[in-house]
């Protein structure tokens, strides 16, 4: 892993190449539950191949600042991904801010889990990084993950009429924000 922090019950890493089986083992089991929320994928998304140069492509993001995906393992279980959050487009400058996205496995939800590691997110964002804004832009429909982002602090900021294509269909997304007070 080139960069780990700790929740109570998770390890969130930032991985390298040698990490590519477990996240297409991640994306297998999910296929179906996440389609709904995710953009097409081809099915050469779901190779090793494929894999190995999208963790080589967020290595390099982390590495110049332009953001990171950290990969959700349960302490008890370390050999076995359970989702991921991204925080991507960071943009400094006068605008300090970044997009949020997050994925967990469907056996996995219920738990708390995502909500523990999304304030660890969180905070490393605004402690470490120092950026004024996170935004999360949801599907209407998915209440599961507005509960969550509501939860941990997020406010509707606002309404994006076909605002990403997931799916194959451009879809409605809520604008949700929240601000760190601390950055002057």
């Amino acid at each position: 892993m080139l960069f780990t922090v700790e929740t109570n019950r998770l390890t969130l890493g930032i991985l390298n190449e040698n990490y590519a089986s477990l996240v297409l083992d991640f994306y297998l089991r999910n296929r179906e539950y996440l389609k709904p929320w995710s953009a097409k994928r081809e099915e050469a998304y779901y190779t090793l191949e494929r894999q190995a140069v999208n963790l080589h492509l967020q290595s390099k993001d982390f590495k110049q600042g332009k953001g990171f995906r950290f990969h959700l393992f349960k302490k008890s279980n370390p050999e076995k991904i359970i989702g991921n959050i991204g925080i991507s487009n960071i943009v400094r400058g006068a605008f300090w801010s970044c997009h949020l996205g997050y994925q967990i496995d469907e056996k996995e939800q219920g738990q708390g889990l995502m909500t523990e590691a999304l304030k660890e997110v969180i905070r490393y964002t605004f402690e470490e990084l120092r950026l004024h804004r996170i935004e999360a832009n949801i599907i209407p429909r998915n209440a599961a993950s507005i509960r969550v982002i509501k939860k941990i602090g997020f406010e509707k900021e606002g309404f994006a009429k076909k605002y990403l294509k997931i799916n194959g269909v451009w879809e409605d997304h809520y604008n949700f924000t929240l601000l760190n007070e601390a950055v002057e």
